[in-house]
């Protein structure tokens, strides 16, 4: 299993955005470090608290403080966008990133951000496929003529072919919509279940998988659970009292945004951060605790789908930078050896010495008295 972080990025709007940024790029650089195996950035244009209006910007950004670690946008919202100049901008990034950059689309998420783009929200998952459509065409090496109610293209060829070959990696992002899966089945595309702890899009999760394989073998395309990804919130530390101290520093922000500014729904229940711990870990809308809590849900997420390729950490801001920082510490310390196997050969060594340990003793005894008489006759001569 690889293992990922999601931010939207979240952060109250009372805070410094400059440094909010700062943080999250400064995040990304520790968990290149840590062995995350990739970051996905949102695009919103409101509410005050997911402030990156360009997930290319921060993709670029990123890609010049990291080495290894693959960096997405978590979405670029496509019909916010002409489909050309998010086919040009997509290879663009993917040469600079030498190939780093996963090409993460879904139809937009903010009902306030449509409004003020002047969209019909009931509109927009079809304009997503249909700008999918051109952008495949055009990232292929096409030359495009095609005309519709919102965007016009005349012989469009894109400059460059991608770096990555034979295509870059697209991702489509559902919630609960089968819109999603179907899009991506029909790309031969991954899919990004974001907000697959929450309620709502725990149950569909079977659905969707579901759906994407039938409409997969109905089009001829490949799909698999390896590039299937669930996003979902936790945060850990050593002891699950600690965790709870921890995240007093910013869960009911959190909280309030989802139930009076964000449109999306939140499960989540409770009034003082207490009850709303408590029913965020009972109704597995997310992890607030230990590393055993985490991989339990994970567990739960693995036996609910039959497999998925990815698990998402979701960005939060509950706790403060540094416990922040060691929540995804303990997750890659503690919990990716229990799915990525890199424990195992080491565990097996333990346990294959443990079982030898008194006949080992016992020889190495044996050599150390043998070793002393030896020495012994030589000093005697």
């Amino acid at each position: 299993m690889r293992f990922g972080a999601f931010f939207p990025p979240v952060h109250p709007a009372r805070t410094n955005p400059t440094l909010a940024l700062s943080r999250d790029l400064d995040l990304i650089e520790t968990l290149d470090r840590l062995g995350y195996d990739e970051a996905w950035f949102g695009e919103h244009h409101s509410t005050g608290w997911e402030i990156v209006g360009s997930p290319e910007l921060m993709v670029a950004t990123a890609a010049a403080r990291t080495s290894r670690i693959q960096l997405g946008t978590g979405v670029i919202s496509v019909p916010y966008h002409h489909p050309f100049l998010v086919a040009d901008r997509m290879v663009l990034l993917d040469h600079l990133t030498r190939g780093r950059a996963l090409f993460g689309v879904g139809p937009g998420a903010l009902p306030s951000d449509s409004h003020m783009l002047g969209l019909d929200p009931r509109a927009q998952r079809a304009m997503l496929a249909e700008g999918m459509d051109v952008i495949v065409r055009l990232l292929a090496g096409e030359a495009v003529t095609e005309r519709s109610e919102w965007f016009t293209l005349e012989d469009a060829q894109l400059q460059l072919r991608p770096f990555s070959q034979p295509r870059m990696e697209i991702v489509v992002a559902a919630m609960t919509s089968p819109s999603g899966p179907e899009l991506a089945a029909r790309l031969g595309a991954g899919l990004l279940s974001i907000g697959a702890t929450q309620q709502s899009g725990f149950d569909v999760l079977g659905r969707h998988w579901d759906l994407l394989q039938r409409t997969a073998a109905g089009v001829g395309t490949e799909v698999s659970r390896e590039s299937w990804r669930l996003v979902g919130p936790m945060h850990v530390a050593e002891t699950e009292e600690q965790a709870r101290r921890e995240v007093a520093y910013g869960l009911e922000d959190w909280f309030d945004y989802f139930r009076r500014v964000n449109a999306l729904p939140l499960s989540g229940k409770g009034e003082t951060v207490a009850e709303m711990i408590d029913s965020l870990n009972a109704e597995g809308l997310g992890v607030i605790g230990t590393p055993e809590m985490a991989c339990a849900q994970i567990d739960r997420l693995l036996a609910h789908t039959g497999g998925f390729g990815t698990y998402v950490v979701m960005g939060h801001e509950w706790a403060d930078p540094a416990a922040t920082r060691r929540s995804f510490e303990l997750i890659a310390d503690q919990v990716f050896p229990r799915y990525q196997g890199s424990a195992r050969q080491r565990l097996r060594s333990e346990e294959w010495v443990a079982e030898r340990r008194q006949a080992l003793i016992g020889k190495a005894k044996g050599a150390v008295i043998a070793a002393i008489k030896e020495r012994d006759r030589e000093v005697g001569k």
